[in-house]
């Protein structure tokens, strides 16, 4: 049998690339270094992947094949919302417990360029926020919600992978920060704050959707509403 018909070989190559990504997140990985901890020779890394991003490519795919067993071993707690609380935690320890993983995952932006395996997770998560939209908890579109707490736990992620500390009270106060954006279900502090917040949201309403009114009217509109908000 060659080396490159061997049924393990694809997977020590892979194994020798996470290993070594882990062990520098967001570091330049060696192809030869790769090989020579899978005991093979580069043409060999060429059958299998094709090329470096092809060998990357596969351990992105590796890396989500984790997350996504890992979010598979949680159960639901049938309130679509704490499943939303419960997968932004799940998110995050991930990350912290898997940085070289995670940087490929989430990390490595290239415009114009998605992983196909970040569809997986994302399809959850709209899972989840269309339930939540069927339930009525929601104050935006299911997808726009999504969107927000998916870049919003990103973002947490990624900053305590970057200082290399965790940092739950961070991420506890950006999560619930998201999910009140999300269910307009942020806390009252006075009556003057509640009214002001009701404004400001009529405001960016009318902003958004100037051709309800025309412009010049939105425009008008959205003067009296910012002095409404700025009078005591």
């Amino acid at each position: 049998m060659t080396e490159a018909a061997h049924p393990d070989t694809r997977t020590r190559l892979l194994n020798a690339a996470a290993e070594r990504i882990a062990a520098a997140p967001g570091g330049e990985i060696s192809l030869r270094a790769v090989c020579d901890a899978a005991g093979v020779k580069m043409p060999t890394l060429y059958h299998f992947f094709g090329s470096k991003q092809g060998l990357l490519d596969a351990v992105i795919e590796r890396g989500f094949d984790l997350y996504l067993a890992e979010k598979a071993a949680h159960e639901s707690s049938g309130d679509p919302v704490q499943d939303i609380r419960d997968g932004w935690d799940a998110h995050v320890a991930f990350g912290i417990e898997n940085p070289g993983f995670y940087t490929l995952m989430y990390g490595m932006v290239r415009p114009g360029h998605s992983p196909a395996a970040q569809d997986r997770p994302s399809r959850l998560l709209s899972a989840l926020t269309h339930a939540a939209a069927r339930e009525g908890r929601l104050i935006v579109d299911p997808e726009q919600a999504a969107a927000h707490i998916l870049v919003a736990n990103i973002g947490v992620t990624l900053r305590q992978i970057v200082l290399a500390a965790p940092d739950p009270q961070l991420s506890a106060a950006v999560r619930e920060g998201a999910i009140a954006a999300i269910t307009g279900t942020g806390k009252a502090t006075s009556p003057a704050s509640d009214r002001r917040a009701e404004i400001h949201r009529v405001l960016e309403h009318a902003a958004a959707h100037a051709e309800v009114l025309g412009a010049a009217e939105t425009q008008l509109l959205i003067q009296w509403l910012r002095k409404l908000g700025s009078d005591g």
